[in-house]
């Protein structure tokens, strides 16, 4: 067969894979994460029906969603909500950070990961999935209640850790000395504080010269800068994650509005495809044998997240039922757990950390949204009112 037609087909018949498992995750109130990271364990080495044409495609459109990723999720915020969010979420934000990495962190340990391996897997059991979330938040309706505020200023503060935390971790996988390492720190956090002050003062002004009345010419420029960003930080030994976040965070004013509409159907298109990779290059038949491994992480950051989000409602005076419903908000892990996973595999850290944040994800995706269901249905048909704080 002609190489090219093997290529089509090949690619065809995983973007309309895609498609079907979104609308069965869909029909079921999923995120449609573990389904994809299923269907790239179904068709890489070791699964039922492996590729043979497209992955290095695959993977150069894998490169492309964690960019869009993470310049998404840099829209979501302008520079005076981020450092308002800091000010008051630090006391969470910051035993959030310790406690739930502290799981992947000893687990990593106990397994044999070595210390960097640790590092790694502690990211991946720290940080919760945005995108897990704000779907649930949207499917029960809860966004008007007195906790949703918490837990959606808690999420920014792990966002703006990721900003950080991604640039310090490339430089712990590339086998940097403490001294590099140190220096990879500071520079993220001067580069981090430069764009927010930047983007809190001129913001409207730089969005203003880059945007036209033209949204092709829009979605031209912005692709085109987010790319040039990201390759550059590449190139500086920084994630090209943190690149395309930082040009996110300096889009404000109305163009925000017309830059997510322009790039969501792209972002969703690429970000399947980082997702189907990833289970690419995993090994399924290895699966079996760490997942008790997998289960013991996920019970564990499962009980420190119901803890922070308890805290964080109350901290808001929100009632008993309004903590637990933040707490189990909180559980489920995805994009940005196998964003770190991925970063370390490619810095060479032991395979195995993929395999875990793989079935780690599978596992607190679906548990968290399962969880959260059965919270709401249990508030809904408790007879009576409820008492005042828990809306």
């Amino acid at each position: 067969m002609h190489e090219g037609a093997r290529l089509l087909l090949e690619l065809g018949g995983i973007v309309l894979g895609l498609g079907l498992l979104g609308r069965l995750a869909a029909r079921f109130g999923f995120s449609p994460i573990p389904l994809y990271l299923m269907g790239g364990l179904a068709i890489g080495q070791g699964g039922i029906a492996p590729i043979v044409t497209s992955e290095d495609f695959i993977e150069i459109g894998a490169e492309i969603g964690v960019v869009l990723l993470l310049l998404m999720l840099g829209l979501e915020f302008t520079g005076r909500e981020l450092v308002a969010s800091v000010r008051s979420t630090a006391p969470v934000g910051f035993t959030d950070l310790v406690i739930n990495a502290a799981p992947g962190f000893v687990g990593g340990l106990v397994l044999g990961l070595g210390l960097t391996g640790a590092l790694f897997l502690g990211g991946v059991t720290y940080i919760s999935s945005s995108g897990v979330i704000a779907k649930l938040i949207a499917d029960l309706g809860w966004l008007a209640n007195r906790e949703t505020p918490a837990v959606l200023s808690l999420l920014v503060f792990e966002d703006l850790a990721m900003a950080v935390l991604l640039p310090v971790l490339g430089a712990i996988a590339i086998g940097g000395e403490f001294s590099g390492v140190v220096l990879a720190a500071t520079a993220a956090l001067v580069v981090v504080a430069l764009i927010l002050a930047i983007g809190a003062r001129h913001g409207d002004r730089i969005s203003r010269a880059m945007f036209s009345s033209s949204d092709e010419v829009n979605l031209l420029t912005l692709l085109g800068i987010t790319l040039l960003v990201a390759g550059a930080a590449e190139r500086l030994s920084v994630s090209a994650a943190v690149g395309a976040f930082l040009v996110g965070i300096g889009v404000s004013g109305e163009a925000v509005g017309r830059a997510r509409t322009l790039l969501a159907p792209l972002r969703d298109l690429f970000a399947a495809v980082f997702f189907v990779f990833f289970g690419i290059q995993t090994d399924p038949r290895a699966l079996p044998g760490i997942a008790f491994a997998v289960l013991a992480l996920a019970l564990a950051s499962s009980v420190t997240k119901l803890f922070v989000g308890w805290w964080a409602a109350a901290r808001v005076g929100a009632g008993r039922s309004a903590r637990l419903r933040a707490g189990v908000l909180l559980v489920a892990r995805g994009e940005f757990s196998i964003v770190i996973a991925g970063l370390g595999l490619a810095g060479g850290v032991d395979e195995r950390l993929g395999l875990l944040a793989v079935g780690y994800v599978l596992v607190t995706a679906v548990l968290g949204p399962v969880a959260a269901k059965i919270v709401d249905s249990r508030s809904v048909s408790r007879p009576g009112p409820r008492p005042v704080g828990e809306h």
